[in-house]
């Protein structure tokens, strides 16, 4: 075995008479040999700062996002269909017509992305998509509320891509996991608080007037527009942001976490970033497990309270039954985290998260009419630890801040294609079992485990490569190098 130190904080150990490859994640190595994810007293000061000033806004955005995307599957339980006349057909087109408009976004706003400061960027898209959420109350057909979802989805397009570029900035590669992980826990609690909160507002029965399946659009949009503004002022979008109140101490300790990230902010877009990303397989393979890791994704959140009704339970159980579903997200994510830092092996998260939502498929299908179908439903949603591990995978392991955006606005195309044809696959002459959609949710989930152990093995080569010339001049972070131009980038496997 042969021990050899390189960039980045990460010491590789490979052995050269086998195919096997390893790689020990250490992003926190230094020359006082520290052990793995260890750091110094400053530097884990300067990380509560970054989380306690941070992720409060992460939280909130994704909470807001992700209650103002499934207020459709809230309404459709307060009679948002009988008023508006919309089919039940129709009604799975409008959980897809969403995606319409976020696939629309997602190449424009990376280059967007590129030219403006992203608290601006994100304020102004957070009161925009608030004020169509505000809109969509006043719609009375299904023309009307498909414009109000497609324009709801161009609006939101640019937050996870936002969001997931400031994580990247912000955190060592080490620590990416655990912050993807807090971004996807704030969808379970968006489920959770929105799920008790819709609850609630599912009894204001006609309040000054206004039917019931309204309130919910009225009173979360107000709320996004408020953190619309908010956002635009306050939210802290680089490592030096002057809401991380900096010390000087802690400013030198940014530049070292900057150049362990390999992501630095610059404002010109580089075409050639892209093209190197284009003739990777890798991101052909992260693409396509995304997509079909959001199958099932988009099935389940637009199905979810009807889903619920069809196992036996009243509409308004069937609203509070999703805060299971809330919990179910929080559990898996915290799981794949848990299992990737604890193995070092960001594949072994994939495995179990995928391989659990996988038995839940099998059993919503082969379990007997009933409640006891409700096991099957949460264990579903075990996808969310996938789709945590993907934006780890993704972040963790590409450099090169044009090559970064394009890497995260395509894995959002292929989100939203996932997204956009899964609901589509729910066909109302199958309900409740849908045989059609779960039958290819399954095999989605089959293809997630193949592909990113290919992509697992990929990276493993990539890092033989570069470890065969070990003198390689060390690049600085300012230089914006992709991981295939740094030839001291090793990958996290």
């Amino acid at each position: 075995m042969e021990k050899i130190q390189v960039t980045h904080g990460e010491t590789v150990i490979a052995e050269k008479s086998s195919m096997n490859f390893s790689t020990e994640s250490n992003e926190e190595f230094s020359s006082d040999h520290r052990g793995p994810f260890e750091k110094s007293l400053e530097e884990k000061k300067l990380v509560n700062k970054i989380n306690w000033t941070l992720l409060p806004f992460v939280g909130a955005i994704v909470f807001i996002q992700f209650i103002d995307k499934t207020t459709l599957s809230t309404s459709v339980m307060l009679n948002m269909l009988e008023d508006t006349h919309v089919s039940k057909d129709q009604y799975g087109w409008l959980g897809s017509v969403f995606y319409i408009g976020f696939i629309a976004f997602q190449i424009p706003n990376s280059y967007l992305l590129q030219k403006f400061r992203i608290s601006r960027y994100l304020g102004t898209l957070l009161v925009l998509w608030g004020i169509v959420m505000c809109l969509t109350s006043l719609c009375t057909n299904f023309i009307q509320l498909a414009v109000c979802r497609v324009l709801l989805g161009l609006f939101e397009a640019g937050t996870y891509p936002s969001l997931l570029i400031i994580i990247n900035s912000v955190y060592r590669r080490s620590e990416q996991s655990a912050a993807f992980g807090f971004l996807w826990l704030s969808n379970g609690s968006g489920t959770m608080v929105g799920s008790a909160c819709s609850f609630g507002i599912s009894h204001i029965n006609h309040a000054l007037g206004i039917a019931s399946w309204k309130w919910p659009y009225i009173i979360w949009g107000a709320l996004t527009i408020v953190f619309g503004f908010i956002s635009f002022f306050f939210l802290p979008d680089t490592p030096t942001s002057f809401m991380f109140r900096l010390t000087e101490e802690e400013k030198e300790i940014v530049k070292e976490r900057v150049q362990d990230n390999g992501v630095t902010r610059v404002y010109d877009f580089k075409k050639h970033h892209i093209y190197e990303a284009l003739n990777e397989p890798r991101l052909w393979l992260i693409c396509f497990s995304t997509l079909c890791n959001n199958l099932h994704t988009g099935g389940l959140v637009v199905f979810s309270t009807l889903l619920v009704e069809a196992f036996g339970f009243s509409k308004q159980h069937s609203i509070l039954l999703q805060m299971p579903n809330g919990a179910s997200t929080v559990l898996f994510s915290i799981l794949a985290v848990v299992i990737a830092r604890k193995t070092n092996q960001l594949y072994l998260g994939v495995a179990v998260s995928t391989t659990i939502s996988l038995v839940g498929l099998i059993l919503l299908v082969t379990l007997p009419e009933g409640t006891i179908k409700l096991v099957g439903f949460l264990l579903a949603w075990a996808m969310n630890g996938t789709a945590v591990m993907l934006l780890t995978i993704t972040g963790a392991n590409v450099a090169g801040y044009t090559k970064k955006l394009f890497y995260n606005g395509m894995n959002m195309i292929f989100y939203t294609l996932g997204n956009f044809i899964g609901p589509l696959l729910m066909f109302e002459r199958e309900a409740p079992l849908y045989k059609t959609g779960m039958t290819v949710y399954c095999v989605a989930n089959g293809a997630i485990l193949i592909m990113l152990f290919l992509n697992r093995q990929y990276m493993a080569r990539l890092n033989r490569i570069k470890l065969t010339n070990p003198n390689d001049e060390v690049s600085q972070a300012s230089d914006d190098l992709t991981d295939r131009e740094n030839k001291k980038f090793i990958y996290r496997l």
